[in-house]
């Protein structure tokens, strides 16, 4: 796979040391990635520009995995059920840092499922599994009875499992 890092110059007001342009080329994916640097994903107007998508994505993954409203609602930190409502109606305000947070590593988990498990990715966080992690437990159970940290653990098992994090 060939990864090229050019300067991203279709985004008005971000000079070059503030974002990057990835341009992937493989079979799968031929879209460009724009990855905005750690540092800024904490301010305000970063937020409003990554909420939205973020939420969308969200709330497909949730759909894939069958999840319930209060499946969702654990994932991502307990927000109010009228909360939820809205954003399944597509009312979504900035979103919290820990909320994005929370959301990427729900995106990283998918992703590396359907890598590691592409036959049965979908339902794998609602199966039992015997990996002491998890306690004979689901992994949906673990990540909602543990919070980020279980978010955290489930993306690094499965990352090392796939060996990285790309």
């Amino acid at each position: 796979m060939d990864i090229t890092i050019q300067t991203c110059h279709c985004i008005p007001n971000l000079d070059k040391a503030r974002m990057q342009k990835i341009d992937r080329q493989d079979e799968t994916d031929t879209s460009d990635l724009y990855v905005t640097p750690l540092a800024e994903r904490a301010k305000p107007e970063v937020r409003a520009r990554l909420s939205g998508p973020a939420m969308r994505t969200f709330l497909n993954i949730g759909r894939a995995w069958n999840l319930s409203l209060e499946e969702e609602r654990g994932l991502l930190g307990w927000p109010a059920r009228s909360t939820m409502y809205n954003y399944h109606n597509g009312k979504v305000p900035v979103l919290a840092y820990d909320a994005l947070q929370r959301i990427s590593l729900v995106i990283g988990i998918y992703k590396a499922l359907h890598i590691l498990y592409p036959d049965f990715a979908d339902r794998w966080v609602n199966l039992p599994n015997s990996n002491p992690l998890f306690g004979g437990k689901s992994p949906l159970e673990f990540m909602n009875n543990t919070g980020i940290g279980g978010l955290e653990k489930v993306r690094r098992l499965l990352d090392s499992r796939r060996g990285g994090w790309n």
